[in-house]
Protein backbone atom coordinates (compact mmCIF):
# COMPACT_ATOMS: atom_id res chain seq x y z
CA UNK A 1 0.00 0.00 0.00
CA UNK A 2 1.28 3.45 -0.91
CA UNK A 3 1.93 6.07 1.76
CA UNK A 4 -0.30 9.15 1.92
CA UNK A 5 2.57 11.48 2.83
CA UNK A 6 2.24 14.95 1.32
CA UNK A 7 4.72 15.42 -1.53
CA UNK A 8 5.61 18.88 -2.96
CA UNK A 9 5.49 17.45 -6.49
CA UNK A 10 1.83 16.52 -5.96
CA UNK A 11 0.99 20.07 -4.91
CA UNK A 12 2.63 21.21 -8.16
CA UNK A 13 0.56 18.69 -10.12
CA UNK A 14 -2.71 19.81 -8.52
CA UNK A 15 -1.87 23.46 -9.10
CA UNK A 16 -1.10 22.73 -12.76
CA UNK A 17 -4.28 20.76 -13.42
CA UNK A 18 -6.66 23.03 -11.48
CA UNK A 19 -5.00 26.18 -12.78
CA UNK A 20 -4.65 25.25 -16.44
CA UNK A 21 -7.61 23.00 -17.17
CA UNK A 22 -10.07 24.67 -14.80
CA UNK A 23 -8.54 28.12 -15.28
CA UNK A 24 -9.11 29.11 -11.67
CA UNK A 25 -8.40 32.82 -11.28
CA UNK A 26 -7.39 34.86 -8.28
CA UNK A 27 -10.42 35.92 -6.29
CA UNK A 28 -12.77 33.24 -7.61
CA UNK A 29 -14.83 31.34 -5.07
CA UNK A 30 -13.86 27.68 -4.83
CA UNK A 31 -15.50 25.05 -2.66
CA UNK A 32 -13.84 21.74 -1.86
CA UNK A 33 -16.58 19.15 -1.45
CA UNK A 34 -15.66 16.09 0.58
CA UNK A 35 -17.20 13.61 2.96
CA UNK A 36 -16.11 11.98 6.19
CA UNK A 37 -14.62 8.97 4.36
CA UNK A 38 -12.90 10.98 1.59
CA UNK A 39 -9.23 10.40 0.87
CA UNK A 40 -7.81 13.18 3.04
CA UNK A 41 -4.69 13.81 1.02
CA UNK A 42 -6.77 14.74 -2.05
CA UNK A 43 -8.62 17.35 0.02
CA UNK A 44 -5.35 18.77 1.37
CA UNK A 45 -3.68 18.87 -2.05
CA UNK A 46 -6.71 20.66 -3.53
CA UNK A 47 -6.62 23.23 -0.74
CA UNK A 48 -2.88 23.87 -1.24
CA UNK A 49 -3.31 24.27 -5.00
CA UNK A 50 -6.25 26.66 -4.67
CA UNK A 51 -4.35 28.73 -2.11
CA UNK A 52 -1.44 29.07 -4.54
CA UNK A 53 -3.84 30.11 -7.29
CA UNK A 54 -5.38 32.81 -5.11
CA UNK A 55 -8.92 31.40 -4.98
CA UNK A 56 -11.19 32.22 -2.06
CA UNK A 57 -11.64 28.69 -0.77
CA UNK A 58 -13.97 27.05 1.69
CA UNK A 59 -14.82 23.46 2.58
CA UNK A 60 -18.11 21.62 2.56
CA UNK A 61 -17.80 18.30 4.40
CA UNK A 62 -20.75 15.94 4.65
CA UNK A 63 -21.08 12.66 6.51
CA UNK A 64 -20.54 9.64 4.32
CA UNK A 65 -23.89 7.91 3.75
CA UNK A 66 -24.83 4.72 5.54
CA UNK A 67 -23.49 1.57 3.96
CA UNK A 68 -25.98 0.24 1.46
CA UNK A 69 -27.72 -2.78 2.95
CA UNK A 70 -28.14 -4.42 -0.47
CA UNK A 71 -24.51 -4.59 -1.59
CA UNK A 72 -21.30 -2.54 -1.36
CA UNK A 73 -21.06 0.43 -3.72
CA UNK A 74 -17.67 0.81 -5.37
CA UNK A 75 -16.29 2.83 -8.27
CA UNK A 76 -19.69 4.02 -9.47
CA UNK A 77 -19.25 7.76 -10.08
CA UNK A 78 -22.47 8.25 -8.13
CA UNK A 79 -22.01 9.87 -4.75
CA UNK A 80 -25.09 9.57 -2.55
CA UNK A 81 -23.56 11.79 0.14
CA UNK A 82 -25.49 14.96 -0.81
CA UNK A 83 -28.81 13.23 -0.26
CA UNK A 84 -30.74 15.77 -2.33
CA UNK A 85 -30.33 18.41 0.41
CA UNK A 86 -31.47 21.65 -1.22
CA UNK A 87 -29.46 24.06 0.92
CA UNK A 88 -26.31 22.06 0.24
CA UNK A 89 -26.91 22.07 -3.52
CA UNK A 90 -27.51 25.83 -3.36
CA UNK A 91 -24.20 26.39 -1.56
CA UNK A 92 -22.29 24.40 -4.17
CA UNK A 93 -24.12 26.01 -7.09
CA UNK A 94 -23.25 29.47 -5.76
CA UNK A 95 -19.50 28.89 -6.08
CA UNK A 96 -17.44 29.52 -9.20
CA UNK A 97 -15.63 26.19 -8.91
CA UNK A 98 -16.42 22.95 -7.08
CA UNK A 99 -13.53 20.57 -6.46
CA UNK A 100 -15.28 17.25 -5.93
CA UNK A 101 -13.38 14.97 -3.55
CA UNK A 102 -16.31 12.77 -2.57
CA UNK A 103 -15.62 9.05 -2.45
CA UNK A 104 -17.70 8.12 -5.49
CA UNK A 105 -17.90 11.50 -7.22
CA UNK A 106 -20.71 13.57 -8.71
CA UNK A 107 -20.48 12.28 -12.28
CA UNK A 108 -23.77 10.36 -12.18
CA UNK A 109 -25.23 11.92 -9.03
CA UNK A 110 -28.76 13.34 -9.20
CA UNK A 111 -27.61 16.73 -7.84
CA UNK A 112 -24.94 17.34 -10.50
CA UNK A 113 -27.32 18.85 -13.05
CA UNK A 114 -28.67 21.46 -10.60
CA UNK A 115 -25.18 22.49 -9.51
CA UNK A 116 -24.00 23.01 -13.09
CA UNK A 117 -27.20 24.74 -14.22
CA UNK A 118 -26.39 27.88 -12.24
CA UNK A 119 -22.94 28.24 -13.76
CA UNK A 120 -20.69 26.51 -11.26
CA UNK A 121 -18.04 24.33 -12.86
CA UNK A 122 -16.98 21.03 -11.31
CA UNK A 123 -13.68 19.17 -11.30
CA UNK A 124 -14.24 15.65 -9.99
CA UNK A 125 -11.02 14.15 -8.63
CA UNK A 126 -11.29 10.39 -8.72
CA UNK A 127 -10.62 8.54 -5.48
CA UNK A 128 -7.11 7.53 -6.49
CA UNK A 129 -3.77 7.69 -4.75
CA UNK A 130 -1.92 10.87 -5.85
CA UNK A 131 0.75 8.76 -7.58
CA UNK A 132 -1.84 7.70 -10.18
CA UNK A 133 -3.00 11.29 -10.65
CA UNK A 134 0.62 12.38 -11.09
CA UNK A 135 1.34 9.68 -13.68
CA UNK A 136 -1.19 10.75 -16.27
CA UNK A 137 -2.39 14.28 -15.73
CA UNK A 138 -4.74 15.79 -18.31
CA UNK A 139 -3.51 17.98 -21.16
CA UNK A 140 -5.11 20.56 -23.41
CA UNK A 141 -4.04 18.53 -26.47
CA UNK A 142 -5.77 15.38 -25.19
CA UNK A 143 -8.85 17.39 -24.29
CA UNK A 144 -9.05 18.79 -27.82
CA UNK A 145 -8.96 15.28 -29.32
CA UNK A 146 -11.64 14.09 -26.88
CA UNK A 147 -13.84 17.02 -27.89
CA UNK A 148 -13.33 16.08 -31.54
CA UNK A 149 -14.38 12.51 -30.79
CA UNK A 150 -17.51 13.81 -29.09
CA UNK A 151 -18.32 15.84 -32.21
CA UNK A 152 -18.03 12.69 -34.30
CA UNK A 153 -20.50 10.91 -32.01
CA UNK A 154 -22.95 13.81 -32.21
CA UNK A 155 -22.78 13.83 -36.01
CA UNK A 156 -23.30 10.07 -36.41
CA UNK A 157 -26.53 8.13 -36.72
CA UNK A 158 -25.26 4.81 -35.38
CA UNK A 159 -22.40 3.14 -33.53
CA UNK A 160 -21.38 -0.43 -34.30
CA UNK A 161 -18.96 -2.39 -32.10
CA UNK A 162 -17.40 -5.73 -33.04
CA UNK A 163 -14.61 -8.01 -31.89
CA UNK A 164 -13.02 -11.32 -32.82
CA UNK A 165 -14.43 -12.76 -29.58
CA UNK A 166 -18.02 -12.24 -30.79
CA UNK A 167 -19.05 -8.74 -29.77
CA UNK A 168 -21.68 -7.36 -32.15
CA UNK A 169 -23.37 -4.32 -30.64
CA UNK A 170 -25.55 -1.70 -32.32
CA UNK A 171 -26.30 1.72 -30.80
CA UNK A 172 -28.76 4.21 -32.28
CA UNK A 173 -27.20 7.68 -32.00
CA UNK A 174 -29.99 9.76 -33.55
CA UNK A 175 -30.39 12.92 -31.49
CA UNK A 176 -27.60 11.99 -29.05
CA UNK A 177 -24.97 14.51 -27.98
CA UNK A 178 -21.46 13.09 -27.60
CA UNK A 179 -19.24 13.99 -24.68
CA UNK A 180 -15.47 14.21 -24.58
CA UNK A 181 -13.28 15.33 -21.70
CA UNK A 182 -9.76 15.15 -20.43
CA UNK A 183 -10.31 17.05 -17.20
CA UNK A 184 -11.12 20.50 -18.59
CA UNK A 185 -13.79 22.49 -16.75
CA UNK A 186 -13.06 26.10 -17.65
CA UNK A 187 -16.49 27.26 -18.85
CA UNK A 188 -19.47 28.00 -16.57
CA UNK A 189 -21.56 24.87 -16.19
CA UNK A 190 -18.78 22.52 -17.36
CA UNK A 191 -17.69 19.35 -15.61
CA UNK A 192 -14.32 17.66 -15.89
CA UNK A 193 -12.85 14.68 -14.15
CA UNK A 194 -9.30 13.62 -13.41
CA UNK A 195 -7.94 11.19 -14.55
CA UNK A 196 -9.76 11.28 -17.87
CA UNK A 197 -9.54 10.89 -21.61
CA UNK A 198 -12.83 9.49 -22.92
CA UNK A 199 -15.31 9.97 -25.75
CA UNK A 200 -18.77 8.70 -24.85
CA UNK A 201 -22.50 9.21 -24.94
CA UNK A 202 -25.58 8.28 -22.94
CA UNK A 203 -27.96 6.51 -25.35
CA UNK A 204 -31.64 7.34 -25.27
CA UNK A 205 -34.29 4.71 -24.57
CA UNK A 206 -34.80 1.79 -26.96
CA UNK A 207 -31.48 2.27 -28.76
CA UNK A 208 -28.98 -0.47 -27.76
CA UNK A 209 -29.09 -4.09 -28.93
CA UNK A 210 -26.66 -6.91 -29.55
CA UNK A 211 -23.99 -9.02 -27.89
CA UNK A 212 -21.01 -8.13 -25.72
CA UNK A 213 -18.32 -10.81 -25.54
CA UNK A 214 -16.10 -10.04 -22.56
CA UNK A 215 -12.79 -11.88 -22.80
CA UNK A 216 -9.95 -12.65 -20.37
CA UNK A 217 -8.02 -9.44 -19.79
CA UNK A 218 -11.07 -7.21 -20.09
CA UNK A 219 -12.08 -5.49 -16.86
CA UNK A 220 -14.97 -5.31 -14.44
CA UNK A 221 -14.26 -2.11 -12.50
CA UNK A 222 -17.07 -2.53 -10.01
CA UNK A 223 -14.99 -5.41 -8.67
CA UNK A 224 -11.66 -3.81 -9.70
CA UNK A 225 -10.48 -7.02 -11.35
CA UNK A 226 -9.42 -8.42 -14.69
CA UNK A 227 -11.72 -11.02 -16.17
CA UNK A 228 -10.20 -14.49 -16.26
CA UNK A 229 -13.06 -16.23 -18.08
CA UNK A 230 -15.45 -15.47 -20.92
CA UNK A 231 -18.70 -13.61 -20.13
CA UNK A 232 -21.33 -13.11 -22.85
CA UNK A 233 -23.92 -10.39 -22.28
CA UNK A 234 -27.07 -10.28 -24.40
CA UNK A 235 -28.48 -6.76 -24.76
CA UNK A 236 -32.13 -6.39 -25.77
CA UNK A 237 -33.77 -2.95 -25.97
CA UNK A 238 -31.09 -1.40 -23.69
CA UNK A 239 -31.17 -4.13 -21.01
CA UNK A 240 -28.85 -7.00 -20.20
CA UNK A 241 -31.22 -9.93 -20.53
CA UNK A 242 -28.77 -12.82 -20.26
CA UNK A 243 -25.34 -13.32 -18.66
CA UNK A 244 -23.68 -16.40 -20.06
CA UNK A 245 -20.54 -17.92 -18.59
CA UNK A 246 -19.57 -20.71 -16.25
CA UNK A 247 -16.61 -19.03 -14.55
CA UNK A 248 -16.40 -16.90 -11.42
CA UNK A 249 -16.63 -13.65 -13.41
CA UNK A 250 -20.12 -14.42 -14.70
CA UNK A 251 -21.21 -15.69 -11.29
CA UNK A 252 -20.09 -12.46 -9.60
CA UNK A 253 -21.88 -10.32 -12.17
CA UNK A 254 -25.13 -12.27 -11.96
CA UNK A 255 -25.06 -12.15 -8.16
CA UNK A 256 -24.38 -8.42 -7.94
CA UNK A 257 -27.01 -7.49 -10.51
CA UNK A 258 -29.64 -9.66 -8.82
CA UNK A 259 -28.95 -8.22 -5.37
CA UNK A 260 -30.43 -4.85 -6.34
CA UNK A 261 -33.82 -6.19 -7.47
CA UNK A 262 -33.85 -3.20 -9.81
CA UNK A 263 -34.55 -3.67 -13.50
CA UNK A 264 -32.84 -0.40 -14.39
CA UNK A 265 -29.58 -1.73 -12.95
CA UNK A 266 -29.38 -3.90 -16.08
CA UNK A 267 -29.91 -0.98 -18.49
CA UNK A 268 -27.22 0.79 -20.50
CA UNK A 269 -25.64 3.85 -18.90
CA UNK A 270 -22.99 5.05 -21.34
CA UNK A 271 -20.88 3.74 -24.22
CA UNK A 272 -17.67 5.07 -25.72
CA UNK A 273 -13.95 4.58 -26.05
CA UNK A 274 -10.71 5.55 -24.30
CA UNK A 275 -8.36 8.22 -25.66
CA UNK A 276 -5.53 8.48 -23.13
CA UNK A 277 -2.27 7.06 -24.49
CA UNK A 278 -0.67 7.66 -21.09
CA UNK A 279 -3.13 5.36 -19.33
CA UNK A 280 -2.12 1.71 -19.02
CA UNK A 281 -4.37 -1.30 -19.30
CA UNK A 282 -2.01 -3.36 -17.15
CA UNK A 283 -1.53 -0.84 -14.32
CA UNK A 284 -4.41 -2.27 -12.27
CA UNK A 285 -2.11 -5.15 -11.37
CA UNK A 286 0.39 -2.77 -9.73
CA UNK A 287 -1.83 -1.29 -7.02
CA UNK A 288 -3.76 -2.43 -3.98
CA UNK A 289 -7.49 -1.92 -4.41
CA UNK A 290 -7.48 0.80 -1.76
CA UNK A 291 -5.04 2.86 -3.82
CA UNK A 292 -7.01 3.10 -7.05
CA UNK A 293 -10.52 3.57 -8.42
CA UNK A 294 -9.96 2.06 -11.85
CA UNK A 295 -10.28 5.38 -13.69
CA UNK A 296 -7.05 4.79 -15.61
CA UNK A 297 -8.49 1.59 -17.05
CA UNK A 298 -11.60 3.42 -18.25
CA UNK A 299 -9.43 5.81 -20.24
CA UNK A 300 -6.66 3.72 -21.82
CA UNK A 301 -6.44 4.43 -25.53
CA UNK A 302 -8.54 2.21 -27.79
CA UNK A 303 -10.64 0.42 -25.18
CA UNK A 304 -14.40 0.15 -25.72
CA UNK A 305 -16.24 1.07 -22.53
CA UNK A 306 -19.71 -0.32 -21.89
CA UNK A 307 -21.50 0.73 -18.72
CA UNK A 308 -24.78 -0.05 -17.01
CA UNK A 309 -26.84 1.97 -14.55
CA UNK A 310 -27.64 5.68 -14.33
CA UNK A 311 -28.49 7.35 -17.66
CA UNK A 312 -29.91 10.86 -17.67
CA UNK A 313 -30.66 10.76 -21.42
CA UNK A 314 -32.99 7.82 -20.80
CA UNK A 315 -34.26 9.27 -17.50
CA UNK A 316 -33.14 6.20 -15.58
CA UNK A 317 -31.27 6.06 -12.29
CA UNK A 318 -29.82 3.14 -10.40
CA UNK A 319 -27.00 3.13 -7.83
CA UNK A 320 -25.82 -0.17 -9.32
CA UNK A 321 -23.16 0.60 -11.94
CA UNK A 322 -20.83 -1.57 -14.00
CA UNK A 323 -17.96 -0.12 -16.05
CA UNK A 324 -16.61 -2.76 -18.42
CA UNK A 325 -13.56 -1.65 -20.48
CA UNK A 326 -12.93 -4.11 -23.32
CA UNK A 327 -9.77 -4.60 -25.36
CA UNK A 328 -9.30 -5.40 -29.05
CA UNK A 329 -12.71 -4.12 -30.20
CA UNK A 330 -13.50 -2.15 -33.34
CA UNK A 331 -15.84 0.84 -33.13
CA UNK A 332 -17.42 2.55 -36.11
CA UNK A 333 -19.63 5.63 -36.33
CA UNK A 334 -21.73 5.15 -39.47
CA UNK A 335 -19.00 4.31 -42.02
CA UNK A 336 -16.14 5.93 -40.07
CA UNK A 337 -13.90 3.56 -38.09
CA UNK A 338 -12.64 5.33 -34.96
CA UNK A 339 -11.15 2.27 -33.20
CA UNK A 340 -9.75 -0.75 -35.07
CA UNK A 341 -8.92 -3.88 -33.09
CA UNK A 342 -8.24 -1.80 -29.98
CA UNK A 343 -6.26 0.96 -31.69
CA UNK A 344 -7.35 4.56 -32.27
CA UNK A 345 -7.68 5.55 -35.91
CA UNK A 346 -7.32 8.67 -38.06
CA UNK A 347 -7.59 12.11 -36.52
CA UNK A 348 -8.13 10.68 -33.03
CA UNK A 349 -4.54 9.43 -32.86
CA UNK A 350 -2.25 11.46 -30.62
Amino acid sequence: MLDDRMEPKWVDTFEEVIGQLCQVKRGETAVILSESQSRRILVDLSEMALWRLGARTFHVVVPSPRANPVAPLRSTGTSLALGGLRSLVDALAGADVVIDCTVEGLLHSPERKDILARGARILMISNEHPELLERFRPSTELHARCVRGAELISAARAMHVTSAHGTDLHVDLEGIVGRGSAGAAYRPGAMGYWPAGLCLCFPKRHSVNGTLALAPGDLNLTFKRYLESVVILTINDDYVTNIEGSGLDAQLMRSYFAAWQDQDAYAVSHVGWGMNAGARWDALAMYDKRDHNGTEQRAFAGNFLYSTGANESAERFSPCHFDLPMRNCSVSLDDLIVVKDGNLCGELLG
